[in-house]
């Protein structure tokens, strides 16, 4: 487990990371959300130990991880701007970790390479960003570490590759001991895969919960009532989220599960009622509107 204990990081006037505490389990796909600047960056580099938290502290299985060559070997951390000595190829690159670690898996390293058709003999400075982006990928999972830490791994990857680095960490987790840890600012990209979502806003932890449980007790329902008196008592007996109204059509988002919801726009008789299936980004603008952050256009 990664445990985060109230953690701040300031450069200058600047506060990164704002007092945050989270808890990252094993085995679980953890998708750290954000806008840019909201910090994911510099919490990540803090839990890899590349910088000491100015606050606080970050335990990989129970081992500070700062200056500690031991819990530093139980994670490979991917930079989202990583760089590349020159004139390196993938070999070199493969030579140069497995110093760092040991047990680096050379011949997964070289099926994966040929799974992903990268051609370890070529120059690295050749390659584009997305096929970069895959690179570090393979790297991370030969190393066998158990943890994955990732700065905007799916960025510039097309959506087959996208979904074929998704498989790869699934069929990691079912395999061995592997907790991927993705931080993105695009929440679409993580919905499918991640089972356990952080959001980050303005350097601080708004909320961190199961993605299944999440949308089990929250959901939007569309309905026609026939007055204006039913309209406020179902708003009254609902935990509401948010409210909007398109002609006589009433869209509610409320926490719940789908039959207390249901039952409740039941009993006022509608003309028309249906719940429609919520997206983790609207999930999330709802839940963050009701905290009195206003971020409709953070994610895109």
């Amino acid at each position: 487990m990664i445990e985060i204990k109230e953690c701040s990081k300031t450069f200058g006037e600047i506060r990164a990371v704002n007092n945050i505490s989270l808890d990252i389990g094993d085995r679980e796909v953890f998708g750290l959300v954000g806008s840019n600047g909201a910090g994911k960056s510099t919490l990540l580099r803090m839990a890899a130990g590349i910088i000491q938290p100015d606050k606080g502290e970050i335990q990989i299985d129970g081992e500070i991880v700062y200056e500690n060559e031991t819990a530093k070997s139980h994670l490979f951390y991917i930079s989202d701007d990583s760089y590349f000595p020159a004139n390196y190829t993938p070999a070199d690159l493969f030579r140069f970790y497995k110093c760092y670690y040991p047990s680096f898996q050379m011949q997964r390293f070289t099926k994966l390479m040929k799974q992903f058709h990268l051609d370890q003999t070529r120059k690295i400075n050749t390659f584009s960003k997305g096929m970069k982006k895959q690179l570090l990928v393979i790297l991370g999972v030969s190393a066998g570490t158990k943890y994955l830490l990732c700065d905007e791994t799916f960025d510039g990857l097309d959506p087959v590759m996208r979904q074929a680095v998704k498989s790869l960490f699934a069929s990691e987790i079912m395999n061995r001991e592997f907790t991927p840890v993705i931080a993105s600012h695009n929440l679409r990209e993580l919905e499918d895969i991640c089972d356990h979502v952080g959001l980050l806003h303005q350097g601080g932890i708004l909320l961190s919960r199961d993605l299944e449980d999440m949308k089990f007790h929250i959901h939007k329902v569309q309905c026609v009532l026939t007055d204006k008196e039913k309209e406020k008592e179902l708003e009254k007996e609902l935990e509401v989220l948010k409210v909007q109204r398109q002609g006589s059509l009433l869209l509610i988002t409320a926490r719940g599960t789908r039959t207390e919801i249901m039952e409740r726009v039941n009993s006022k008789s509608p003309l028309f009622s249906e719940v429609i299936p919520l997206t983790l980004e609207e999930i999330f603008i709802s839940e963050t509107e009701v905290a009195g952050y206003e971020i409709k256009n953070l994610f895109f």
